[in-house]
């Protein structure tokens, strides 16, 4: 794997380069802003080939997990072809703090991602809050999980920065983004940490030699991988509003929060709980640009209740679709309560709202059990 060459790093985030990001960023936001959008198309007027931005901001923190390792309690594993596998629930016990380094590096370190204290139905509960200045950059060319990684019996959903370096989804087409990296960084969902084989897909794939990968991997019936599923709120709002053709460059700024879905006790039932902390009790802030009336027009269909799915956990709604994700009615992934802010005009559109009830339902809690 690549080798750690700073001599010492702080396991304070907020000690990192903040020069070096922000010089970073600034490049990528130039990049970005000289495309044009297409309202027919949805897409960006260009493809543009760009420095490995989000690869190296999630490479500086793949840094300071791998010093902090022991206090975060995952493994760090180098393969025989030298690529680097940090465990984060797979075998390793993982925790609250991995989870949410996990999330960072999934979001390329473009966010700030904490847990606070909240209620569900009175009873006092966990939610994962996220905030991005970069709303675009960190979760739809970062932390969207669309890549299905598949190789033999090995399967996996990729998400962070080593997708804009492959490319494999049409996104990436859309938005007119690409990078070429020397090293890649990825996060997989899986129960099983990938072998020589899986490595040497995604290394050609992204075109980088096998020893410049380095994946972080979790299942979802984890600490660690609980938690940087439901920290995918404001991720999974931005990809409905992409789906419906919104004009991504109009959001600036983005916060959202859903409760911390229960371990599981298996991947199945995790996935249910995950994504009914997103669908029940995902809220997000967009703070955006232009006219009020495309909001309007817009904002009902993106909340998840806009779904004639909505209103079961989501694991009935998964076994009636066959165990397939894409039998799901598209409109259910979203957050369940969606707010435009118009920096411009002054304006706050509100859409959907939580539903404790099937939040209760879905995470077991019952205060009559005890």
């Amino acid at each position: 794997m690549p080798c750690v060459t700073k001599s010492s790093l702080s396991s304070n985030p907020t000690s990192r380069s903040w020069i070096r990001k922000n010089s970073a960023l600034s490049k990528l936001s130039c990049v970005l802003n000289s495309c044009e959008f297409s309202y027919e198309t949805g897409s960006m007027s260009q493809p543009i080939e760009n420095e490995p931005i989000l690869n190296e901001l999630a490479w500086e923190l793949v840094e300071d997990i791998i010093i902090a390792a022991e206090d975060l309690r995952v493994q760090v594993h180098e393969t025989s072809s030298g690529a680097g596998v940090i465990d984060f629930g797979v075998d390793a016990p993982g925790s609250l703090a991995a989870g949410i380094a996990l999330s960072e590096v999934c979001m390329a370190g473009l966010s700030e991602i904490e847990l606070q204290q909240g209620t569900i139905r009175d009873v006092g509960w966990p939610y994962v809050f996220v905030s991005t200045d970069d709303p675009l950059e960190a979760c739809l060319l970062s932390q969207y999980a669309g890549w299905a990684v598949q190789v033999g019996k090995f399967f996996g959903m990729g998400s962070g920065p080593m997708r804009a370096a492959a490319c494999e989804e049409d996104l990436f087409t859309h938005l007119g983004y690409s990078e070429e990296a020397e090293r890649v960084v990825g996060v997989l969902e899986s129960g099983k940490l990938p072998g020589d084989d899986v490595i040497a897909m995604i290394a050609e794939k992204c075109h980088v030699d096998d020893s410049q990968v380095t994946l972080l991997v979790a299942p979802t019936a984890s600490m660690a991988g609980s938690l940087q599923v439901v920290a995918r709120s404001v991720e999974t709002c931005l990809h409905k509003l992409h789906e419906l053709k919104f004009d991504m460059t109009r959001i600036q700024s983005a916060i959202g929060s859903a409760p911390l879905a229960p371990v599981a006790a298996d991947d199945l039932t995790g996935i249910g709980r995950t994504n009914d902390a997103i669908l029940y009790g995902g809220r997000v802030s967009l703070w955006v640009t232009g006219d009020d009336e495309s909001l309007e027009s817009i904002g009902p269909q993106v909340p998840s209740s806009a779904s004639d799915a909505y209103g079961e956990p989501f694991l009935t709604i998964f076994e009636k679709a066959g165990h397939d994700f894409y039998a799901v009615d598209k409109l259910l992934f979203s957050p369940a309560e969606v707010v435009f802010q118009n920096i411009e005009t002054g304006r706050v559109h509100v859409h959907g709202g939580i539903d404790e009830a099937v939040l209760s339902q879905s995470f077991g809690i019952d205060r009559s059990a005890n």
